[in-house]
């Protein structure tokens, strides 16, 4: 914040920047971002004449990457369950598909088509949008044979 020399009053580009640091959401979740202000806070507030053990600082920092490194694998996870997710819908189409309707009893049809628009992909069956994971259960479809004449 910058201060007028001559009248010190605070410039109102200033105080503007103040009122919307002051009005950003506060973080919920602790991230390598967070982590590592508290580490430099840490070392900027530390006794000179008792600094920091170097075998914790090294811990901190070991914390710091496994953090970061669980953090990729949960993202990587939760993109393989996505992924998983839309091969199955897509495997169906085609197949009979039955699922529970609004009056709870079981409804079978024929799985049209897919849509993968929101996070869990939708099963076009008779022309209504079934969420994939209120299928209860797929059976392929017989073909039927025309009679010989």
């Amino acid at each position: 914040m910058s201060i007028d020399a001559i009248t010190g009053t605070i410039s109102a580009q200033a105080a503007a920047a103040a009122a919307a640091a002051q009005a950003a959401a506060p973080k919920q979740a602790m991230d390598s971002e967070v982590f590592m202000h508290l580490l430099v806070t840490q070392l900027q507030n530390q006794d000179p004449s008792s600094p920091m053990d170097t075998n914790e600082m090294l811990a901190q920092t070991t914390q710091l990457a496994m953090m970061e490194k669980m953090t990729e694998l949960t993202t990587t996870s939760t993109e393989n369950f996505s992924l998983q997710m839309r091969i199955a819908a897509s495997a169906i189409i085609g197949q009979n598909v039955s699922y529970l309707g609004a009056d709870g009893k079981a409804v079978t049809g024929k799985a049209d088509s897919v849509s993968f628009t929101n996070a869990v992909p939708t099963v076009s069956i008779g022309g209504k949008d079934i969420a994939l994971d209120l299928i209860s259960g797929i059976s392929t479809v017989t073909p039927t044979v025309p009679a010989a004449s």
